[in-house]
C-alpha cells in the first residue's frame, strides 16, 4: 500500500531533495511551500502534490491540515521548514527574533498539532523533526538559531514519551552543514561592530572551501528516509560526518567540556 508524506518546507534544499528521494521511492508526497506557483520541477513528477502553507500562520495550517486529510492517509510529517538567524544578539531586531521563534518553533508545534488527532485515531504514524548540530549544542552568533533548534529537540523528545502510548513516533534528524543555499537563501542575520572578529573567526565556518566539506542534502534526505522506515524506536539521527564528530565529542568530553573548549577560540 502506497505511504504519504507530508513536508514542510519543500521548495528548495533539503526538503526539496526528500520530496525527490520519497517520490523515487513510490511514496505520495504533499510538498507544502509558501509559494507553489514558482515550483517548476516537483510539479512535473507523478504522485507529488503542492500545497500552499506558510507555517507562520497556524489558521492556515489547521485548514490546510484538514483539507488534505479528506484526501490523503498521511503516514509521516516531516517538520523542515525552516532558517537560520545568525549574528551577535545585540545586532538583532525584534522582528527578527520573534520570525525565527514563529518560523523554527511555533510552526513544528502547530504543524505537529494540526495532525495529531488523526494518528491517535488511527494510533500509528511519525513525525520527523529537522533539528540541526547547533540543535545540540551552542555557538557565537547563533543564539536565537540555537534556543529555536534546542527547543524543538526537547519538544520532540517530551513529545514522544507523550505519544508512545499511541504507537506514533518521533524522530529528530540533526544535520551539520549542508551543501544548500542554507547560507544564502535561507539565512539573516545582522552585524555589531563590537562582535567583529569574532564574526570573523566564525564566518570561516562559511567559507566556500569549508562548505565543500559538508554533507549534499541528497544524503541527508536518505537519513531522513531511513529514519522513516527503519521502525526503530531511536529517537535523534545526527547527520553528517562533522555533525557525527561534534556530538561524539560533546559525550566524550560532557557538555560541560565541550562549552570550554568552544570558549577557549572565542577569547581575544
Amino acid at each position: 500500500m502506497q505511504k504519504t508524506i507530508f513536508i514542510t518546507g519543500a521548495s528548495s534544499g533539503l526538503g526539496k531533495a526528500t520530496a525527490k528521494l520519497f517520490q523515487a521511492k513510490g511514496w505520495s508526497v504533499i510538498a507544502t511551500m509558501r509559494n507553489p506557483e514558482k515550483e517548476n520541477e516537483l510539479k512535473e513528477l507523478p504522485n507529488v502534490t503542492l500545497v500552499k502553507l506558510d507555517v507562520t500562520d497556524a489558521a492556515a495550517i489547521q485548514k490546510t491540515v484538514s483539507t488534505v486529510l479528506q484526501s490523503h492517509a498521511v503516514d509521516v510529517v516531516l517538520n523542515n521548514a525552516g532558517y537560520g538567524l545568525i549574528g551577535p544578539l545585540e545586532a538583532l531586531k525584534d522582528e527578527q527574533i520573534l520570525s525565527q521563534v514563529q518560523t523554527n518553533l511555533f510552526g513544528v508545534i502547530n504543524v505537529t498539532r494540526a495532525f495529531l488527532p488523526y494518528f491517535r485515531e488511527m494510533r500509528s504514524g511519525s513525525f520527523i523533526n529537522i533539528t540541526s548540530t547547533f540543535g545540540l549544542l551552542g555557538y557565537p552568533t547563533c543564539s536565537i538559531y540555537n534556543a529555536t533548534k534546542f527547543a524543538v529537540d526537547g519538544f520532540s523528545e517530551g513529545l514522544a514519551y507523550e505519544l508512545a502510548q499511541f504507537g506514533i513516533k518521533v524522530k529528530v534528524v540533526a544535520p551539520g552543514g549542508m551543501q544548500t543555499d542554507f547560507a544564502g537563501r535561507s539565512l539573516q542575520g545582522g552585524m555589531h561592530e563590537a562582535y567583529s572578529q569574532l564574526v570573523a573567526k566564525v564566518g570561516e565556518g562559511y567559507s566556500e572551501e569549508q562548505i565543500a566539506n559538508y554533507s549534499k542534502a541528497n544524503d541527508v534526505a536518505q537519513i531522513i528516509y531511513d529514519a522513516a522506515t527503519d521502525d526503530k524506536e531511536q529517537l535523534r539521527y545526527i547527520a553528517g560526518n562533522d555533525a557525527i564528530g561534534l556530538y561524539r565529542e560533546r559525550l566524550e568530553l560532557t557538555p560541560e567540556g565541550q562549552f570550554e573548549k568552544i570558549r577557549s577560540q572565542f577569547i581575544f
